[in-house]
């Protein structure tokens, strides 16, 4: 349990000076611990696959990226046959520093690899097992991240992306941004990253989810798939299973063994279209009223845009400001964070451990 406390660092030196990102970062820490996949599906040019090669830094994971085309070969993301092996009459690929041997994989356009690619990708998602020819090894995948402009059309490719449990849809950078995001652009492209979360303590984690207790959301949970196919949303049974895993993780990463109601929200990122997510983020209204958690501050709250899931950034954001002391005062910050504080709570309905930090950065800036 002690190891969640890590994931924030994580994220926060995986993301440094990507704009926006954080959501990416997080449901990437999450995807890896519940050891199931995310499909990111957005323009080029968005940071995907910086965040990504950043995180593999930041836990020290053996990484694996390529960029499939049409005319991609199996070698160029499996490895060759082995030669030497070939004229003794055996059929074995040397995978060495290929996909196989990989713990965190990265596929642009994902959707553009071959039948004989996909099928072999499939053994790799779904057991953890490469195989070809002689060949069969157990693989340490933790995560694969794919990526891709648009969903795919056809029959076949939309079966292989709703093996990507999760899927998050990226846009780029807003207007009133674009300075922020160029600021941060050229830090990121000199930050140094240090190793925060060992593969080891993400195992560890991983290893915990089984252990998390889900009787309280078995019912709710249950509820919450009723409502959305009420209202013309079905998912499969297999993706509706496998979300327990994502809940379970949610409330491991916020240091409980029990789940409750304010994991729910990882549901949403289970629906596996934007007009879904877009739908079902307002069907789930109520469902996701509770929604936070204490390591992950942006893929919940981008979730379900809801007040009790901005608590923990805004007590991060105020804390930043009030250890910075009296010398270092942002006044433009400050009263930017307490804008947010108010436009979200009354002072009926603010929770009592952000009323002091609201209360400190008045004083602060009086």
């Amino acid at each position: 349990m002690e190891n969640s406390s890590k994931i924030r660092q994580c994220i926060k030196a995986a993301t440094q000076g990507f704009i926006g990102r954080e959501q990416l970062a997080e449901l990437i820490i999450l995807a890896a611990i519940a050891k199931e996949h995310l499909l990111i599906i957005g323009a080029p040019g968005t940071a995907k696959s910086a965040v990504v090669r950043r995180i593999a830094k930041t836990i020290n994971g053996q990484y694996f990226e390529y960029l499939l085309g049409r005319f991609t070969e199996p070698s160029e993301l499996f490895g060759t046959v082995d030669l030497k092996k070939l004229r003794e009459g055996t059929v074995e690929t040397d995978t060495t520093g290929m996909l196989p041997e990989a713990e965190i994989v990265f596929l642009d356009e994902v959707f553009l690899g071959s039948t004989a690619i996909l099928n072999t990708l499939l053994g790799i998602l779904n057991e953890r097992q490469f195989r070809r020819g002689h060949t069969q090894i157990a693989c340490p995948l933790k995560i694969c991240i794919g990526a891709s402009n648009s969903l795919p059309d056809d029959e076949g490719l939309a079966a292989f992306a709703d093996r990507f449990l999760l899927h998050l849809f990226v846009d780029p950078i807003a207007d009133n941004l674009i300075e922020d995001m160029l600021v941060g652009g050229w830090q990121a492209e000199y930050a140094e990253i240090n190793p925060s979360l060992s593969l080891n303590e993400l195992a560890d984690l991983s290893e915990q989810v089984k252990d998390v207790n889900l009787d309280k959301i078995f019912s709710p949970f249950a509820d919450a798939i009723r409502l959305l196919r009420q209202n013309g949303i079905f998912l499969s049974d297999r993706r509706v299973v496998k979300t327990l895993k994502l809940i379970a993780t949610a409330a491991l990463v916020n240091g409980r063994l029990e789940a409750g109601k304010q994991d729910l929200w990882p549901l949403f990122y289970v629906l596996p279209t934007i007009d879904m997510q877009q739908r079902g983020q307002e069907i789930l209204k109520d469902v996701f009223t509770l929604s936070n958690n204490s390591q992950l501050f942006y893929a919940p709250e981008s979730a379900v845009q809801q007040p009790n899931a901005r608590l923990e950034r805004l007590i991060e954001m105020a804390t930043n400001c009030l250890n910075n002391g009296n010398d270092n005062i942002d006044i433009n910050h400050i009263e930017s964070i307490l804008r947010e504080i108010d436009a979200n709570y009354s002072s009926e309905t603010i929770p009592a451990q952000l009323k002091p930090f609201r209360a400190q950065l008045i004083k602060l800036i009086s």
